[in-house]
């Protein structure tokens, strides 16, 4: 096999760059339950869940992103004998995983951000130290902060990536500049959108119709506050996507036909996320492009599209054996070098603000700093998003939303009876639940 060693070396070192962080102290207090040697050091048995990928070895045989942090993180605590405990979860199991039995889950584990209130209800997930909650102040964005922030106001897991979707486009159809402006890109090309998801359909009607989720779109936590909208905006919002369905260069993406139509040619606009930057790049080839959420315009104001944005975050568990330990290890998982690594092996974009421009270490995922889709999550984050509510109140959002879209897509609503249609789907949020 050959080997390439520019990439093998670069890999390692930045395996080496996670040594200093890994040494900082934990303010999160030990239950104890380790045992310390003779000669100094404590005996740690650590269970970690991640997800497959993330435990997969490389190409070239080279050790997985998990057994290399890990590793960097014993290196640096001399004073850590450590047993490691892996299994797979994935981010997306979490929760009904650690819930079903908190005190047997593993010490560490990652999760997606949507989780968090039913993993603080169960009381399955640790608030972060002192120390955790400066890192993941001095990493983040406010809205990657937020969603890590319990109602309780307390941090209780550090982000490592974000969780958003964003526009793909063919560059050789449309200019940075057209892609800024929805209308603009239709009075050129034909385009898709998700309009039967109820996860993109709220980016309509955020600023349009002044859609808000328990209380304040920044920090959506009070669900006595419950889901609003104003019916006459939504109104002329509604007779707007009405139009827009009816336009001939706009195609419905189903969640499985937007990338079947950009791959055939039908569509030259795509909204995804990063899981499909390499399918879409491979399509696209030397046109391949990315951008954050466009402007449209609703009779003569132009609005800002905004989509809804989480994270995906490491976390330890309170019922930990050694919560001490537990605590660190899940800081540095989230940790900028440990991020750098997820990049470099897995292509995984940082959340860390500070990566935004960082080169890559050789690896087939190249530049952070010049690859579209990673610049084009790093801008949804920071211009066109919103924090995506993690109560379960939420819940009663999705299907509703998927039905509003489908109803215009369908040609169910129409202009005219466009009014009495945003009538009936804001009495249908009014009446939603208003309990967490």
């Amino acid at each position: 096999m050959k080997i390439n060693w520019k990439k093998a070396i670069g890999l390692t070192a930045a395996a080496a760059m996670l040594l200093p962080l890994a040494a900082c102290g934990s303010d999160t207090a030990s239950k104890g339950g380790s045992s310390t040697t003779s000669g100094g050091t404590e005996d740690v048995t650590l269970s970690v869940w991640a997800s497959q990928e993330d435990q997969a070895k490389g190409a070239d045989g080279s050790d997985s992103w998990l057994a290399q942090v890990e590793a960097a993180f014993e290196k640096a605590h001399p004073d850590y004998k450590i047993t490691w405990k892996n299994d797979v979860v994935s981010e997306a199991e979490a929760s009904k995983t650690v819930t079903a039995d908190p005190a047997a889950a593993a010490d560490v584990y990652m999760f997606a951000n949507d989780q968090l209130g039913a993993l603080v209800k169960a009381g399955a997930i640790g608030e972060l130290g002192e120390n955790e909650a400066n890192q993941v102040k001095e990493q983040n964005s406010q809205v990657l902060v937020d969603s890590v922030t319990g109602t309780d106001g307390k941090l209780y897991g550090v982000p490592y990536t974000a969780n958003t979707w964003f526009m793909y486009y063919d560059s050789s159809v449309f200019s940075a500049d057209d892609v800024k402006n929805w209308d603009t890109m239709l009075s050129k090309a034909a385009v898709s959108f998700p309009m039967t998801n109820g996860w993109n359909m709220a980016s309509w009607f955020t600023k349009s119709a002044d859609l808000t989720f328990f209380g304040d779109n920044s920090n959506p936590t009070d669900a006595s506050k419950g889901i609003t909208i104003d019916v006459d905006k939504l109104t002329a919002t509604t007779k707007y996507l009405v139009k827009m369905a009816n336009n001939a260069n706009f195609i419905n993406d189903d969640d499985t036909s937007g990338l079947d139509n950009l791959t055939n040619g039908k569509v030259h606009a795509y909204f995804s996320g990063t899981w499909n930057a390499a399918a879409v790049k491979k399509v696209l080839g030397d046109n391949y492009a990315a951008a954050q959420l466009p402007k449209f315009t609703v009779d003569g104001q132009e609005y800002q599209m905004d989509s809804f944005a989480g994270s995906k975050a490491a976390a330890y568990n309170p019922n930990a054996k050694n919560s001490k330990v537990a605590a660190q290890f899940a800081a540095f998982l989230g940790s900028s070098d440990a991020q750098k690594l997820h990049w470099d092996l897995r292509g995984v974009v940082p959340s860390d603000n500070s990566l935004a421009d960082y080169e890559g270490n050789g690896s087939d995922f190249g530049s952070i700093a010049k690859d579209p889709a990673a610049q084009a999550q790093i801008n949804t984050i920071a211009n066109t998003s919103i924090l995506q509510p993690s109560i379960a109140a939420m819940g009663d959002w999705w299907d509703p939303a998927k039905a509003y879209g489908a109803s215009i897509v369908n040609k169910e609503t129409t202009e005219a009876n466009a009014a009495q249609k945003a009538q009936d789907f804001a009495k249908l949020l009014a009446a939603m639940t208003k309990t967490e």
